[in-house]
């Protein structure tokens, strides 16, 4: 290993090294001002050792070597505010702290490994065909920390879900001895409690951080990660299987393009597991600083909580648990949903995004209820990839929140891609036929009968409320809409707050993430951040994507805000108009009167990387007259933004205006 400095180290060298280091530092409590920090070296003497021992040539190699060691995990600054330094700061070594670990074989000596419960069945390297998701897994009932249930969300146990695994939920944790008494605690280890959790260890908080299933939460697990992965596939079939509009560009495909839909799950899982480290439980607890309890708690008072038998005391709460799929209550659904989940011989998949992305077989007909964004993204993606997919909903259109002539365009993309569509659909019953799900509707009032492989599920959520015994806490809440918050986001007990999806209605990632930053300032230093403040951007990746922030025109009326609407197509964006795809639209709305813009839609390729510019200027105060004066690159898609400033400055040139203009003119000749 080496340092970006220049010290570099063999594993041998370094590891003689630091017993040696060890060794010959002095290790001791000290004081700085008002604050004791227990069993800590100083960085000035450190390096002095380092000279003198003849590890290091002078004060500047010293550094150097010390940094490595501390890029290598050996040590950290007592609070993680500085890099190793030849100067009167302290600095403690990793094993002598306690923030919970992953547990040592007595026999073999090295970390426990999921691949200990699995044996040689599940062996990590490369195979020539993926497990199916239903195996049995008898050798690992034995284990008291609930292991079971996280080896069994994820399937197949093959060489990247077991990596993911080791890192989000380790065979066997050792939790930490809990501290007297915590600033912090936070419930959850999703998006919103990871954030919450490594925030405030960052400030120098002593905080605790309990996940009983996986680290990461959905985005990671199930959601954002997964989806976006297996939409990079699909819309690469797509390209390669679109001859017609290759041959627009000159280019002719022979043969026939094929879908291997194991390879494609398996980049799924090979990229979920990569991008697992940052979530995982050893780096929050090394790395981070955070007390990490591999469990679930349950409060036990208003300032404490009960987690593997400790009892943990806080000054501040965060509960962060998230939300859960439904399952509609269309008859029988629950049945099948039930049959399916208990490993039934035969039962058809009755999949929601907790357990889609477990597929090693592709379904030949998928039936998809829900019209959101998690729906479509599925029935889009499947489709492209080989499956027959059906499309229900209840509302008459699709995406039922945003404009409906901007969702008709996404609406008639999928249906080019050849999505059916039911939107008007009565759900009758659903019932196994054979190997199959059948799912019963009436559409205007004619009855219709459909057979499935699989049904995907995506008609809501529900929060994570239930087991945590809330009512001891004082914390109110409702089983439908989660947990109740103010504006600061504290509960009904002044200190616990609530976050992510357990208690907003905003139920994205990068919400829970702004929450996360606000709930920091407001539970440890006395903030008054409000989530009424937050300009919410959110993104349907769909082909072309959808993407949205602040008011829509409806939502302004409501509020008594009379807007005036400015848009740009893209059958009139040059950059748009090469690429072949024209279909997109960007539309503005602003205060009337002024250039203050409250909202903004985007149907576009890359809507979800362009809303990003209307959502700063919304947070900067710049007005849509503001971005007309910003040069954009030509030509982009983007440049429409800025063409419906020119669209607003128009609007300034009234006929006083112009005639003044004219006379100017005059005066000029």
């Amino acid at each position: 290993m080496s340092d970006t400095n220049g010290a570099s180290f063999s594993d041998g060298d370094l590891t003689e090294l630091v017993q040696r280091f060890r060794a010959g530092v002095s290790v001791q409590d000290r004081k700085f001002r008002a604050t004791k920090y227990k069993q800590c070296f100083v960085g000035s003497e450190a390096v002095q050792w380092l000279v003198s021992s003849g590890a290091a040539a002078n004060e500047s190699d010293a550094v150097n070597i010390g940094n490595a060691m501390m890029n290598a995990g050996v040590f950290h600054h007592v609070l993680r505010d500085h890099p190793f330094k030849d100067e009167m700061l302290f600095y403690r070594f990793v094993a002598d702290e306690d923030h919970g670990g992953i547990g040592v074989s007595a026999t073999t000596g090295q970390k426990v490994s999921w691949t200990t419960f699995l044996g040689d069945t599940f062996a990590t390297g490369q195979r020539e065909q993926t497990l199916q998701p239903k195996i049995k897994q008898p050798d690992l009932t034995g284990n008291a920390m609930g292991v079971p249930e996280a080896a069994m969300a994820v399937s197949p146990l093959d060489e990247y879900n077991i990596d993911l695994l080791n890192k989000v939920h380790p065979a066997q944790w050792v939790d930490p001895q809990g501290k007297s008494k915590y600033h912090m605690v936070v419930i959850g280890g999703g998006s919103a409690g990871l954030i919450s959790a490594a925030g405030a260890a960052g400030v120098g908080a002593r905080v605790a951080l309990i996940e009983g299933h996986l680290l990461g939460g959905d985005c990671l697990n199930v959601g954002c990660v997964p989806s976006k992965a297996l939409i990079a596939c699909a819309k690469a079939a797509k390209n390669a299987k679109d001859t017609a509009r290759m041959a627009e560009f000159g280019v002719s495909v022979s043969g026939e393009v094929s879908v291997d839909f194991e390879k494609v799950m398996q980049r799924v899982r090979r990229v979920r597991s990569s991008i697992a480290e940052a979530d995982s439980a050893e780096r929050y607890a090394t790395k981070l600083g955070v007390d990490v309890y591999i469990g679930y708690a349950k409060f036990s008072s208003k300032n404490s909580v009960i987690v593997n038998g400790q009892t943990l005391t806080f000054a501040k709460a965060v509960i962060a648990t998230g939300g859960s799929p439904q399952i509609p209550a269309v008859p029988g659904l629950h049945d099948l949903a039930k049959d399916y989940k208990d490993g039934v011989e035969g039962a058809p998949p009755i999949l929601t995004n907790e357990n889609v992305f477990n597929l090693t077989k592709q379904p030949k007909r998928i039936g998809v209820i829900g019209t959101g964004a998690i729906g479509l993204e599925l029935a889009q993606s499947f489709q492209r990839l080989g499956s027959e997919v059906v499309v229900f909903g209840r509302s008459g259109t699709v995406m039922p929140k945003e404009d409906k002539d901007l969702s008709a365009i996404v609406l008639k993309s999928l249906k080019d891609d050849g999505v059916e569509f039911h939107l008007n659909s009565e759900y009758e019953g659903s019932s196994r036929k054979g190997d199959q799900a059948q799912l019963v509707i009436k559409e205007n009032n004619m009855m219709q009968e459909f057979l499935f492989d699989a049904i995907i599920v995506a008609a809501g959520r529900a929060p994570n409320v239930s087991n945590l015994n809330l009512e001891v806490a004082n914390v109110e809440y409702d089983p439908k809409t989660g947990i109740k918050i103010d504006d600061s986001l504290k509960t009904s007990n002044p200190n616990v707050f609530a976050i992510g999806d357990v208690s907003s209605e905003f139920k994205f990632t990068h919400v829970s993430d702004f929450m996360a930053r606000a709930v920091i300032r407001n539970a440890l230093f006395f903030g008054s951040e409000k989530f009424s403040s937050l300009i919410i951007p959110w993104c349907t990746y769909t082909e072309p994507e959808l993407a949205h922030v602040g008011l829509y025109e409806k939502d302004a009326e409501a509020k008594g805000i009379e807007v005036e609407t400015f848009e740009k197509h893209l059958a009139d964006n040059d950059r748009a108009i090469c690429e072949g795809d024209t279909s997109g639209v960007v539309r503005i709305h602003v205060v009337k009167g002024s250039d203050k813009i409250v909202g903004a839609t985007i149907v576009a390729e890359n809507a979800g990387d362009m809303i990003s510019e209307i959502t700063l200027a919304m947070n900067a105060g710049l007005g849509l007259g503001k971005i007309a004066s910003v040069i954009h690159p030509y030509p982009t898609e983007a440049d429409a933004i800025r063409a419906c400033g020119d669209l607003y400055n128009r609007t300034r040139l009234t006929k006083p205006v112009k005639a003044l203009f004219r006379q100017i003119l005059k005066l000029k000749n």
